[in-house]
């Protein structure tokens, strides 16, 4: 099992990327850098998170060695209800591309930013994100944005991280060089950043990656869940549910799930 990354001696102009062997959580971690007027562009990297977090306050299980475990801190410009969005959909699209150049797996994004593999009418997870809004002693806002992937967690492990879950390993029957894997990621975070930065949207580009649109699901949140037909997402983000009555609901956070 490749335990330790190759990233003593990794690096790449725009980026400040530090290593950790261990850490409790590389978000909570960042959070407090940022709040500290960290730079942008501070890319924390861990082996083993002893606190993982994940999305409507669930754990983040991710035996050591075994994942790709990282948080990249933002400092995107105003208008920032704007910028942090797009920010965490490139993200999710950055993930996704990067699994697919590297392992040649074909990926999804399950709203909001989930990245799940499908087959037929079953799918797996095989990483999640979890984006938070920080500020410092200026008072203004950045963005920490973390992800965990599964790369090489055997099948038997599998069991004890989610519901659903997979991993790089178990779908493509090889183990994936997760160094390969982040560099790939980051290169992608640059090319979506450019689009932004040209005066683009890349909505329209998240919006086509993701899946279930059109079908029926149910959405989770802390109060309840919902069931209709995903019918589309927002400026913002956020996902259009249309209800059995024929009526609209919209959800701004939350977690899908496939009704079949």
């Amino acid at each position: 099992m490749e335990r330790i990354f190759r990233l003593r001696d990794y690096h790449r102009e725009g980026w400040d990327i530090r290593y950790f062997e261990r850490v409790d959580s590389t978000n909570t971690a960042l959070l407090e850098a940022g709040r500290q007027g960290a730079a942008a562009g501070l890319v924390y990297v861990t082996d083993e998170q002893k606190a993982g977090r994940g999305r409507l306050d669930r754990r983040w299980i991710a035996p050591p060695g075994t994942c790709l475990l990282l948080s990249l801190l933002f400092r995107p410009p105003e208008p920032f209800t704007y910028h942090a969005p797009r920010l965490t959909m490139l993200c999710g699209m950055a993930m996704a591309d990067a699994v697919e150049t590297v392992s040649g797996i074909a990926v999804q994004l399950k709203w909001p930013n989930d990245l799940i593999i499908t087959r037929d009418e079953e799918w797996r997870k095989v990483a999640g994100m979890l984006s938070e809004i920080g500020s410092g002693a200026d008072n203004r806002p950045f963005l920490v944005v973390g992800i965990g992937l599964n790369v090489n967690v055997p099948v038997e492990l599998l069991p004890d991280l989610a519901p659903n879950a997979t991993s790089l390993l178990v779908e493509g029957k090889q183990p994936v060089e997760r160094t390969a894997l982040l560099d790939a990621f980051l290169a992608c975070v640059e090319a979506y950043r450019a689009v932004l930065r040209a005066g683009d949207d890349v909505l329209p580009l998240w919006r086509e990656r993701l899946a279930w649109i059109g079908r029926a699901v149910q959405v989770h949140t802390p109060t309840g869940s919902v069931t209709g037909i995903a019918e589309d997402v927002d400026e913002t983000g956020a996902l259009w549910l249309r209800l059995p009555d024929g009526s609209r609901q919209t959800f701004s956070v939350g977690d899908v799930s496939l009704r079949v």
